[in-house]
């Protein structure tokens, strides 16, 4: 997946959630790893745990992370949404499929992109349900999500997504 300036500004936010804190962020759908190692960066006492449930993403991901030399920082985990890592976070990040499968054709500026990772089935949007939902139950009571969605950057404290109903539809709006 090609980083854009929407990637950019979703690094700007986590910096400015975390600041020169310690942290544990975890980075859904790390794809090349490119956001995972723009993090650890950005935020030098962070531990980043990065995931993507496909694995050649995977093994991209973690071979950009040891050529970058943050392997000592940053944790690459094959698997669903935040399934693979342990324990509460300070910080999720995400940048997830989110137009509808059927959609596909009308995108042919994304033909170059790996179809998985800006595709979903139904509506699109079902992985960041899924992941508001999970980020509900592994966020700390004072974290954070940060999702790039639709070309904009989106944040929501952890008290906005217990209090919210269908956040991802609202967000999407």
């Amino acid at each position: 997946m090609t980083p854009r300036s929407t990637s950019e500004a979703l690094v700007a936010n986590a910096e400015q959630l975390v600041g020169d804190g310690v942290a544990r962020v975890a980075d859904v759908g790390t794809g090349s790893g490119a956001i995972a190692a723009a993090l650890a960066v950005a935020l030098p006492r962070a531990r980043v745990y990065a995931t993507d449930s496909d694995a050649a993403a995977v093994v991209l991901a973690r071979a950009n992370v040891c050529r970058l030399g943050l392997a000592g920082r940053v944790d690459v985990y094959h698997g669903d949404l935040l399934e693979p890592v342990p324990g509460p976070f300070d910080l999720i990040v995400a940048n997830l499929p989110y137009l509808p499968a059927a959609e596909a054709a009308r995108h042919p500026d994304l033909a170059v992109e790996p179809a998985g990772a800006v595709f979903a089935p139904g509506d699109g949007l079902d992985p960041y349900r899924r992941l508001v939902a999970a980020a509900r139950r592994r966020l700390r009571p004072d974290g954070s999500l940060v999702i790039q969605l639709r070309g904009r950057v989106l944040v929501a404290s952890r008290r906005e997504l217990d209090e919210t109903g269908p956040l991802v539809e609202a967000l999407a709006a």
